[in-house]
């Protein structure tokens, strides 16, 4: 009997690489073929925006799996190889070296790229972006022979580097255009504290400030301007001001798109047999009041429960994504924890300590539990996203008295939403 045709996945990331794992931990026993456009094996990402840089971490840990993994999985890896064309009714997938691959079943799990900035300057020798193992590598060697730098865009990307490079001893400025830092994530209150936060640690902060220019001497970068005339100089430039999906090849094939490839909870995207995980995923989201349908979440997190839920299908085993998503973020000594999605008009309601930056801000919607952030409290936060699952009600005063055992709640009877899995 002739082999079937192999499950590939292009992507060489996160979520490819749980994909590819997944499936054989479900018991697919057929080809897997993971295709990546990097010639690094697939590498820890989180690192390269913060221990990558201080030091703390070397190059040589970053390994995403052990150097045995692949071959003893039967995973093919096809490292430095660009899908270039994707025909969903031959179920062909064409490589930038003309070689072709057959699928039974294929996984676009192609990430994102640096948004690039295209303003005067934008050119000039010490601009680097943070996408990749090469990215980081190049702002390290940089950060050697820096004394100041300036950050553009006050994401999670951008505070996780400025807090990295001022550990390192450098001064930094950020510059955000948004009236506040972590806008697209964070309510005013807890921008407000990451902002003081950094401030307190010697951070330079511009918030509510556009760029208009960038100033070189010999090619190289040496000041900021901003629109309102303000200079800063700098002799290392860092943008954090977004990503783009890689939506390219599933453009060019013809499928669903809505800031993303539309997948459902099981990745199925409108092509037969072709799946959608990670960054380029614009997934269903299960159900919750007030939450949007679907969201393309840039985070590991989604990007690894999105990859079992598509393995899952592949190999005869469905189990729909219901996980609540959740994400982390290191900026200097501080852990943030963000679990569930908060949305305007949620009660938030505060436990612990803002001062000694031990908190966390919990949100209700309807009297139940939707979200929570959580600041160096990682006990916490595990038992957050356990509540929010359970989808419990707390009183604000429960909440916010620190003497009362949030663990009581969940012997409450619960509402029908999904538990973790």
């Amino acid at each position: 009997m002739a082999a079937s045709p192999p499950l590939v996945i292009v992507g060489a990331s996160y979520a490819g690489v749980q994909l590819a794992a997944s499936a054989r931990e479900l018991g697919y026993d057929g080809r897997i073929v993971l295709v990546g456009d990097e010639t690094h094996a697939p590498y820890q990402r989180p690192p390269l925006s913060k221990g990558l840089l201080t030091g703390k971490t070397t190059r040589e840990q970053l390994a995403l799996r052990g150097p045995g993994f692949y071959a003893e999985q039967g995973i093919a890896l096809h490292l430095g190889r660009r899908a270039t064309a994707l025909d969903p009714g031959a179920r062909r997938l064409v490589l930038d070296d003309g070689s072709t691959l057959d699928y039974g079943w294929l996984a676009l799990a192609t990430g994102a790229r640096c948004r690039p900035l295209t303003l005067p300057g934008a050119g000039l020798e010490g601009v680097l972006g943070l996408r990749t193992l090469d990215d980081a590598l190049r702002i390290a060697e940089a950060a050697g022979r820096t004394q100041r730098a300036c950050v553009i865009g006050g994401g999670f990307i951008g505070l996780e580097v400025a807090a990295a490079l001022r550990l390192r001893g450098i001064e930094v400025a950020v510059v955000e255009t948004q009236p506040r830092l972590l806008a697209r994530s964070f309510p005013p209150a807890m921008s407000a504290f990451v902002a003081d936060a950094h401030r307190r640690r010697g951070i330079a902060l511009h918030t509510g400030r556009a760029v208009q220019a960038l100033h070189g001497a010999q090619g190289r970068v040496a000041a900021v301007e901003l629109a309102d005339g303000t200079r800063i100089d700098c002799d290392l430039v860092v943008l954090g001001i977004g990503v783009l999906p890689n939506v390219e090849l599933a453009q060019q094939a013809g499928l669903a798109m809505d800031n993303g490839i539309v997948a459902d909870s099981l990745g199925r995207t409108s092509a037969p047999r072709v799946l959608a995980a990670g960054d380029v995923a614009s997934m269903a989201l299960p159900p919750a009041p007030g939450a949007p349908a679907r969201m393309r979440l840039e985070s590991i997190q989604a990007a690894n429960d999105g990859a079992r839920a598509a393995a899952s299908l592949v190999a005869g085993r469905a189990q729909p994504c219901t996980a609540v998503p959740w994400f982390w973020s290191d900026q200097f000594e501080l852990k943030f924890q963000m679990a569930g999605l908060p949305m305007p008009g949620d009660e938030a309601v505060l436990r612990g300590d803002v001062a000694g930056e031990r908190f966390t801000v919990f949100y209700l919607r309807g009297g139940v539990l939707a979200a929570a952030h959580s600041v160096s409290r990682p006990a916490e936060h595990m038992l957050s996203r356990r509540l929010i699952a359970a989808g419990v009600r707390l009183a604000p005063a429960q909440i916010a008295d620190t003497s009362f055992d949030l663990k009581a709640a969940l012997a409450e009877p619960a509402l029908s939403t999904p538990s973790l899995p």
